[in-house]
This record gives C-alpha cells, sequence and structure tokens, in this order.
C-alpha cells in the first residue's frame, strides 16, 4: 500500500484514477480546484464516488504555494499523480493567462514540494498536443516536439522540460504520459464526444471542424487508468546508452522518461461519429466548418515504448468505448433529471 497523491482528482482522468488506486488498496491524496471551467456538480458528483476511509480530499489550487506545501507536509504522499492543469486547445486562445497560472506555476509548485519532500516518483500528464506542426507519423516520443500549435500544448511542453531539469539536478524520478484524445464516461462536457452526444439527442448539429476530414487516436479512459496504475510500479532509470550528441528526447541519463497513451489506431471523425449515431440509433445533423486555430488534422501514437515497459497495450475499440460513455451518459443525465423533479 502506497500514499499516492492525485492532483486534479475532481477531474476526468483523475477520479478514474484515484478510483482504481482505491480499488487496489492505496491511500489516495486528492487535490483539487474545482474550478468552473466546466460543470462544477459533474466534479463534485464525481468526488462523491471516491468516497472511502483512504481517500482524504483537499481543494486547493496547485499555484497556491503555501497550500501545496501544507498538504505535502501533513499527509507525506509518497507517489505524485500530476492530472492538475487546465485543459483545452481552443480555450488557450480565449484565456492564455489561466494555462500559465496552472500548467507552469502549478506544475513548479509541483516540482519543487517533490523535490523537498523526497518523493519516489513524479507521474505527470503531457498532451499529444506537443507533436505540433510535425507530420511524421505514428508521432514517437523519440522525435521532436519543438514547433507546438498552441499556448496549451506549449505549456505542456514546458512541462517537460522542467520535469527534466529536475530529474538531472535533484535526482527526481519523473514520468512524462503524452496523452492522445481520452474519452468515456464521466468525460468532460467541453469534449467532442460529450457535445456530439448531447446535440444528437437534443436534435442540434454537431460541428465537425476542417470538414470531418479528422484522424485522431481516440484512447478509452480505462486503458490510460491501466497504463497509469502500471506506471506507479515502474520507476524510470538512467539511459546508460543515451547520447549527447545524438540526444534521445524520451530518455536521458537522468531518471527521466516520456511515454505515448494512446491507441495506436487512428480514427477517422466521420467513422467515430457514425459509430456514435449507431449507438443512439439517430443521425446527426452536421455543421462543417474550416479547421480551428490551434488544432492538428491527424494524430497517431507509436505505443511501442509503454507496452515494454509495462506489458499493456491499450485496445479498445470505439465501438465498446462509445456504447460504454453512452451509457453512462443516458444513466447520469436521467438519474440528475430525476434528482431535479424530486
Amino acid at each position: 500500500m502506497k500514499k499516492i497523491m492525485v492532483t486534479g482528482a475532481a477531474g476526468f482522468i483523475g477520479f478514474h484514477v484515484s478510483r482504481k488506486l482505491l480499488q487496489e488498496g492505496h491511500v489516495v491524496i486528492g487535490v483539487d480546484n474545482i474550478n468552473s471551467y466546466y460543470d462544477v456538480k459533474l466534479k463534485q458528483e464525481r468526488l462523491e464516488l471516491l468516497e472511502n476511509d483512504h481517500f482524504r480530499f483537499h481543494k486547493i489550487d496547485l499555484a497556491d504555494k503555501m497550500a501545496l506545501e501544507r498538504v505535502f507536509i501533513d499527509e507525506g504522499p509518497q507517489i505524485v499523480i500530476n492530472l492538475a492543469a487546465q485543459a483545452g486547445v481552443r480555450y488557450s486562445l480565449e484565456n492564455p493567462n489561466a494555462y500559465i497560472q496552472s500548467n507552469i506555476i502549478g506544475f513548479m509548485n509541483i516540482l519543487e514540494n517533490c523535490r523537498h519532500n523526497k518523493i519516489e516518483q513524479l507521474i505527470y500528464a503531457s498532451s499529444s498536443s506537443v507533436y505540433g506542426a510535425n507530420q511524421a507519423m505514428p508521432f514517437t516520443p523519440h522525435q521532436s516536439t519543438e514547433h507546438p500549435l498552441s499556448l496549451y500544448a506549449a505549456t505542456k511542453k514546458a512541462n517537460e522540460m522542467m520535469a527534466h531539469t529536475y530529474s538531472h539536478l535533484f535526482g527526481l524520478k519523473t514520468t512524462g504520459l503524452r496523452f492522445f484524445t481520452v474519452y468515456g464516461p464521466w468525460g468532460r462536457p467541453d469534449m467532442a464526444l460529450f457535445q456530439f452526444t448531447e446535440a444528437i439527442i437534443n436534435d442540434k448539429p454537431i460541428q465537425l471542424f476542417n470538414n470531418g476530414d479528422m484522424l485522431r487516436d481516440f484512447t478509452f479512459v480505462g486503458d490510460v487508468v491501466e497504463s497509469i496504475y502500471r506506471l506507479t510500479l515502474t520507476e524510470p532509470t538512467p539511459n546508460s546508452d543515451w547520447d549527447a550528441m545524438n540526444p534521445d528526447p524520451a530518455t536521458s541519463k537522468a531518471p527521466y522518461q516520456i511515454y505515448n497513451i494512446g491507441n495506436h489506431s487512428p480514427v477517422n471523425l466521420m467513422a467515430y461519429v457514425e459509430t456514435l449515431e449507431k449507438k443512439l440509433g439517430k443521425t446527426a445533423k452536421k455543421d462543417m466548418l474550416p479547421m480551428q486555430a490551434g488544432d492538428v488534422q491527424k494524430t497517431h501514437a507509436d505505443i511501442e515504448d509503454l507496452v515494454t515497459a509495462v506489458a499493456f497495450k491499450p485496445s479498445t475499440t470505439i465501438e465498446e468505448g462509445i456504447g460504454a460513455f453512452v451509457d453512462w451518459y443516458v444513466a447520469y443525465n436521467s438519474k440528475t433529471i430525476h434528482k431535479e423533479m424530486s
């Protein structure tokens, strides 16, 4: 049994990771600021499901240096899984300061506390968006990510570089995870599957950017959670073969590692919508729109390193994943409507 801090515990992935850790018998120290980026009620209901003798929750902002220090000192976590961040590529065009506060200042505070409290390992969320203008497919952690296309992506790239510095200077073991379009039950209302499902059920049009000509490596949240859980059992180690004349971005002479967390099976957005339509038994009304600033046309994850490290390969099909989401969405909204009427 370990004491594991999960930041963003009220968020989509953080909730699922916390639940898995509790099921495995660990003590989970949840941290979240419960911001209003999307429906706070959804976050609070996730937290209600985590209520457990082994779950302790702290409502704080990672940018609050003193409050975060107190949690580290009082709780004494052994492992930190940092999933708290200001998410969303498009929102970063509207409110860039939120990304600096959460994703840069907040992450800096995490690194400092991990350093001073002798944390065994820091696992943190990066993003497939760091690949940016790169079009060499599939994306591999061993290739360059020097050309992000959004401020969100730039902050995630910065997180990776900051983590490496702490691994090099202080021996902090850090593992960065580049998530590829995560979806599933209890998902965020600002994400495509949630918005599409809601719109189709209510006979409203869905927005398809780049006229629907998009490929995404859709990754089911259950596969992401299993990958993260297994990585808590596998600490990063220095790469003894690392060559400073030909540096590998995914590893280092420091205890530092970057992994892709994806399904390794890109799906056309129109096929994704068709699978959803089939599950719902309704045809979507579609608004075809141009490419949105900051977006990329295609993502495809090379997950060879992940499979080698944890002996697990994300493989949930979109039929299975979308089915699970829709079943949850219908049940959740039926419950919500019942609560509002009673």
